[in-house]
This record gives structure tokens, sequence and C-alpha cells, in this order.
């Protein structure tokens, strides 16, 4: 499972380096709360990235989440590289259906930014720096259903967003293309999101490992992280 770790976060890092990316997701908040009063707090990330998830059960039914993050990938040697942050919150609905088993849809909104930044392009379109940002906005469903115990859960949940971009600025010239143009083009996207969510440990506190995809349905093509492998910490409250 290591290796297999590694390998998805080297090939992921070296996609990211080599093309501008506008789209990279982030872990899924995926609370499984089943009782009122119970807060579920996750931090996570990879080599490319860090987050953190706040979730708490308000009443009987109704839950409220909250998560950030930062995208922080290192820049390769001739300069290439890029970042971005994020901010999401959103309410939604939990049931116990039975003992163990929980539902959850909520409505989640957020926003944040990125930039691109390619020195390299620069030698081939010296006119140009080779940057490109934007401002993000996301709106969407997210809908999970899981299984959860004293020391293990596990849970699918599909994210079923659009994406938006706007403030975008810059003078990216890559492969012959203006990626300032080219992000005007394609500045609303619909997005499918399916994920599963596996944790482990103690009662209070688990390992938590999430896989997941990013399907763009507007844009098969778009300039965006396909797949995302995560590591976190899960803590749970009741």
């Amino acid at each position: 499972m290591k290796r297999i770790y590694l390998f998805t976060i080297l090939m992921i890092s070296l996609i990211s380096a080599c093309n501008p990316k506008f789209y990279t997701p982030n872990t899924q908040n995926v609370p499984l709360l089943s009782t009122k009063g119970e807060m579920n707090l996750t931090l996570s990330g990879n080599g490319n990235q860090v987050e953190f998830q706040g979730a708490n059960a308000i009443t009987n039914n109704i839950g409220i989440k909250a998560n950030g993050g930062l995208f922080i990938p290192p820049d390769i040697d001739n300069g290439n590289g890029g970042s971005g942050k994020f901010l999401e919150a959103g309410i939604g609905y939990y049931k116990e259906l039975s003992p163990g088993w929980v539902f959850e849809t909520y409505g989640i909104a957020g926003f944040g930014s990125f930039e691109n930044h390619l020195p390299a392009s620069a030698t081939t379109t010296p006119v140009t720096v080779g940057d490109v940002s934007a401002n993000i906005f996301r709106i969407g469903l997210q809908p999970n259903i899981g299984y959860k115990s004293k020391f293990f859960s596990a849970a699918l949940s599909t994210r079923i967003a659009n994406l938006s971009y706007n403030n975008i600025e810059g003078d990216l010239i890559f492969d012959g293309e203006d990626q300032v143009e080219y992000l005007e083009e394609n500045k609303s996207n619909i997005l499918i999101e399916p994920a599963l969510t596996i944790r482990g440990g103690l009662e209070k506190l688990k390992l938590e490992l999430q896989f997941g995809f990013s399907f763009n349905t507007s844009n098969k093509n778009f300039s965006q992280d396909n797949a995302y492998l995560t590591l976190g910490l899960n803590f749970n409250f009741k």
C-alpha cells in the first residue's frame, strides 16, 4: 500500500509539473454523523496539499461542516509550478438507517484561488512571463452513505458540483495556446467526483485514507487532476 501511495503521488506531481493545472479536487468531508452533538475533525493531505475538515450534528438530523486547504506542490527544477487555496462550507441532512449504517447529503459551496507559474515557457514566448491565475467558485451537492463501528468505518460519497472561474489574469502561452483564453472559454464546468473513504484505529482517533476521481462532464480534456489519494487523522467526539 505504501508503494502504491508513493507512486500515485509521484505521478500526480509529475503530471502537474509538466502542464498547467486549473483544478485539483480536494479531500471530501465525509463525517458520517449519526447523533446530535457529534463532532468530526480530520487533518489530511499528501505531498501536494494539506487540508483541515470539521463537522457537527446540530440537531437530530441536521449537520453542518466546513473545510479548507492549501495546495503547495514543490516547483520542479526549471521553476515551473503552482499553488492554490480553497474554503468550503455546507449544511445537510443525516440519518442512521440501521445500527452502524448512515446516510448523509449536504449542500456545499466554496471559493478559492489558484496560480500557475511556468517561467520555462518564456523561452519560447519571450514577450510573456508565463503566469496565469484566477478565482474559483464551486457549488453543489454531496451525498454519502457508509458504515461505522467503534474501530472502523467506510463510506462512498459523490460530489456533484458546478466549478466556475472569474478574475482570470496572466500571459501564459503553453504549446502555442493562450491559457487565459483557454480558461475563459472553459470558465464553467460540471464535475462528478466519486470517492471511497476508509478509517481504522481507536474509538476517537483513526487513520483515514481517501481515494477519489474527478470527471469533468463539460470538457473531458480540461486541464485538471483527475484522481487523488490522501492520508489523514480523523477525530470523532460525542
